[in-house]
């Protein structure tokens, strides 16, 4: 059993060697609907998609999106003061979901936004359209990515510059990386978010701006960063290491802003941390954030208010959480952000585009289970532990 302040409701889970425990679920926390002021940072929450369960396609091949749900879930994000970072991996861009299917989000979305004063949304811009091992040349990227910021700014919508598979695919040296990003950074209308995702994120982004060595890719972003830092609002940079996201940060061309990606270290980054030129912070656009929405609001809430404290207490039981969702391999991490949603209401279902609802083990589940009810965000237990016991039932165990 656990030991934190309980309600009735148990449930039986599986441990290491085959063996299952009782846990007690505790009371949920009780977190503001909405934000009592307006943070003092920027917080975009990198969204996942709703699968539609119920179309004639066939997963693995299709993405059949449940719009309503998926438009309903950034609405959700947005009263809770967060941005919503669109089509970005959290919403398996690339991992299921392909260029077109993303753009129809990314319009919705955008539309969606129109309805909601003051709503923060980014979308991503890619290269994804290309098929695997279709690029051939700088050029080919280039059009690509032409094509994909062309279509998002048609729409209206603000950019993330995502990284590129075929550009890490083709690019031969940091000059490579260098012509692509000056070229379209001297045609975007407004200042983009460059996002570095990490190859823990993707294997096939290792060696990113030239160099497996991550220093020396440093070296290459912020040159191209700063040389052109009147386009680019901020940089994304998911490498999983806060000492390396600080010492870029310190780095960045004055009213460049650093947008933590690291679901491990998030608390810190973006409290701030002193040095010789006073207190440094990092933004937030983060996965993790879709899974923890409303413990992420209230923290930023109480930072707002001057409470570093609230906002450290606030978030320190969800990062155990974030990390066993984040841990290797990392990339099945969307598995774990839609299990959650699932287990709080706002789908009526855990089947996930392309399939990956069987990406991780019962194990895995189970302890995602109990560190969310640890970190007080399972909202409604039991329906949580009625849906937890279908899971199980599903693995052949009687919760």
């Amino acid at each position: 059993m656990n030991d934190h302040p309980g309600t009735a409701e148990t449930i039986r889970l599986p441990v290491a060697g085959r063996a299952l425990e009782t846990f007690g679920l505790s009371v949920p926390r009780s977190f503001p609907a909405t934000p009592a002021r307006a943070f003092n940072r920027i917080a975009y929450s990198a969204a996942h998609v709703v699968a539609d369960p119920l179309a004639a396609k066939d997963p693995w091949l299709d993405a059949p999106i449940d719009w309503d749900a998926t438009i309903a879930y950034r609405h959700y994000l947005w009263s809770l003061g967060l941005g919503v970072a669109e089509a970005m991996d959290t919403a398996q861009r690339g991992m299921g979901l392909d260029w077109p299917t993303s753009l129809e989000l990314i319009r919705r979305s955008v539309d969606a936004s129109r309805d909601v004063p003051g709503a923060l949304l980014a979308s991503g811009a890619g290269t994804d359209q290309l098929e695997a091992g279709a690029a051939c040349s700088l050029d080919d990227v280039l059009r690509a990515y032409e094509e994909q910021v062309g279509a998002i700014e048609k729409l209206g919508g603000k950019i993330i510059l995502m990284a590129s598979r075929a550009l890490a695919r083709v690019a031969k040296s940091p000059a490579d990386y260098e012509k692509i990003y000056d070229r379209i950074l001297s045609q975007v209308r407004q200042p983009v978010i460059i996002h570095w995702l990490g190859e823990m994120f993707d294997p096939a982004l290792a060696g990113y701006w030239g160099s497996a060595d991550h220093g020396k890719a440093m070296d290459v972003a912020v040159g191209v960063i700063n040389a052109h830092a009147s386009k680019v609002e901020g940089v994304k940079v998911s490498l999983l290491a806060k000492d390396k996201e600080i010492a870029m940060r310190r780095r960045l061309a004055k009213g460049v802003r650093m947008y933590t990606g690291d679901d491990f270290n998030y608390p810190e980054l973006i409290a701030g941390d002193q040095t010789g030129d006073g207190v440094g912070h990092s933004d937030a656009l983060l996965g993790i954030f879709d899974a923890i929405a409303p413990a992420a609001s209230a923290a930023l809430g109480a930072l707002a208010a001057g409470n570093a404290a609230a906002f450290h207490e606030i978030l320190a039981p969800t990062v155990p959480l974030s990390r066993h969702i984040f841990g290797a391999p990392t990339r099945f991490y969307k598995t774990g952000v839609v299990f959650l949603a699932w287990l709080n209401g706002h789908q009526n279902h855990f089947v996930m585009v392309g399939g990956q609802q069987s990406a991780r083990s019962i194990l895995h589940f189970a302890e995602t289970f109990r560190l969310a009810d640890r970190a007080g965000l399972l909202t409604d237990p039991p329906r949580a532990a009625a849906r937890m016991r279908t899971l199980l039932a599903v693995h052949g165990i009687q919760g």
